[in-house]
């Protein structure tokens, strides 16, 4: 009877992750295709649709609008020389002034970021450090707005790239990313950059990383005008100047960890000549952005995750358990109940399973495609759901010992009620 009963169950619950994943295919904004991209040819025409020279620096041209570029960076001397001669080297035809703001940094990060200017060329490099972030601030959001304020100053940039100091950039990249934004009369475009996926932990942990976030914020979701669904990638940000001032960038989201979602939100709700609540937002994957961030051990991504994953809740217990019974139910239980199915010789409970777990499986081989991995470590997608799992359980565990938020050496505890960190019921619409 136990015996019987136990079956039962286990049917009933690999039913449920079947249905589930059938919601997932076809109703959560096909998250799991990765076709998402700028338009071809952004790069190559300039915003009145002639076209103009690809290689080299060209002379600033007034068809172009201005754009200032704002590089948060803390100690960052071991990935600057690869990222930073790529913002100096942009291509673009109109005028750029590049703005690096030194968070603090005790390696030297802006005696480098000087060198690599004098040493490379490019672009006119501008290198200042606000000191210590003001209360209520994190780190991160306080140099943008020291380096926002100093491009004011200086220029009257029409276009801000917020681009993160470990982000490489292809020589068209800003063409691309402004060509794309006048064309569409975008107030923001950002592009996931593609993380680096070079040791073994990082091949298994962060195609899943971009696979999870796109499922909580489908793509095609974020870009429909009029969308309630609002997110962005904190590392390659283009962000209209008259629409941060609207959406009051970035002192209205000042206390946000995970200040990509946060700042996407406010620029979608500030709404401006389209009227409320009107903003237009736009996210893709990128094809010639790239995070040059090593992360060869399991810790390291381990601390990426789990710093940033409670906030992500927002700091809440009932959310909390709510995620950890979802991934429990769409990741964790197609392997076991087909295990327990062939096993307990259930070949209903085991043909439920094996099917669940083959639509994840397909779900996800279009994102190891775009991270050119091999498409047998697909089926291991429930092992790194549960790794996802147990970081998030260990975020909420560090918030609570008073270490949440973690990065390098600053803590930040939950925002004050009201504040921006992040909003995953921002991901409901169509649900």
């Amino acid at each position: 009877m136990g015996h019987t009963a136990g079956v039962a169950v286990m049917a009933w619950i690999a039913g449920a992750s079947l249905v589930a994943w059938g919601w997932l295919l076809a109703g959560q904004g096909f998250f799991w295709r990765t076709d998402v991209r700028l338009p071809p040819g952004t790069a190559h025409e300039p915003p009145d649709g002639r076209t103009g020279p690809v290689q080299g620096r060209p002379e600033p041209s007034a068809e172009w609008p201005s754009v200032a570029v704002v590089v948060p960076a803390r100690d960052e001397v071991d990935v600057l020389p690869v990222s930073l001669p790529s913002v100096l080297a942009q291509a673009y035809p109109g005028p750029v002034e590049v703005f690096l703001v030194d968070d603090g940094s005790t390696d030297g990060t802006g005696e480098l970021a000087r060198a690599l200017a004098a040493e490379r060329g490019g672009l006119p490099l501008t290198v200042t450090s606000p000191g210590e972030p003001a209360p209520g601030w994190t780190g991160k959001l306080w140099a943008v707005r020291h380096g926002m304020a100093l491009a004011r100053e200086r220029t009257d940039a029409e276009y801000v790239l917020l681009t993160d100091a470990d982000i490489a950039h292809g020589p068209d990249s800003l063409r691309a990313l402004v060509s794309a934004a006048r064309a569409a009369d975008l107030d923001l475009v950002s592009q996931m950059a593609r993380l680096r996926v070079a040791d073994f932990w990082e091949r298994l942990i962060v195609p899943a990383f971009v696979y999870f976030f796109g499922q909580l914020y489908p793509f095609r979701w974020v870009n429909r005008p009029g969308a309630r669904t609002a997110a962005a990638a904190g590392g390659c940000v283009l962000l209209r100047r008259d629409a941060a001032e609207r959406a009051g960038i970035p002192e209205r989201i000042r206390h946000a960890v995970i200040d990509d979602v946060t700042l996407a939100r406010a620029v979608q709700r500030s709404g401006g000549r389209r009227g409320p609540g009107s903003g237009r937002i736009w996210l893709g994957l990128a094809d010639h952005v790239d995070s040059v961030r090593p992360y060869p051990r399991l810790a390291d991504l381990w601390r990426m995750v789990a710093r940033s994953a409670y906030a992500q809740l927002l700091h809440s217990p009932l959310l909390l358990v709510g995620t950890v019974l979802g991934l429990a139910l769409v990741y964790l239980a197609p392997p076991v109940a087909l295990v327990a199915g062939l096993v307990g010789g259930s070949v209903p409970v085991a043909a439920l399973g094996a099917l669940a777990w083959a639509v994840m499986t397909g779900t996800y081989l279009p994102m190891l495609r775009y991270y050119r991995q091999p498409p047998w470590t697909a089926p291991l997608l429930p092992f790194t759901a549960l790794l996802y799992l147990l970081m998030t359980v260990d975020s909420a565990v560090q918030h609570y010992r008073g270490r949440g938020a973690a990065w390098k050496g600053r803590t930040y505890g939950a925002p004050p009620s009201g504040a921006g960190a992040g909003a995953p019921e921002e991901a409901s619409e169509g649900a």
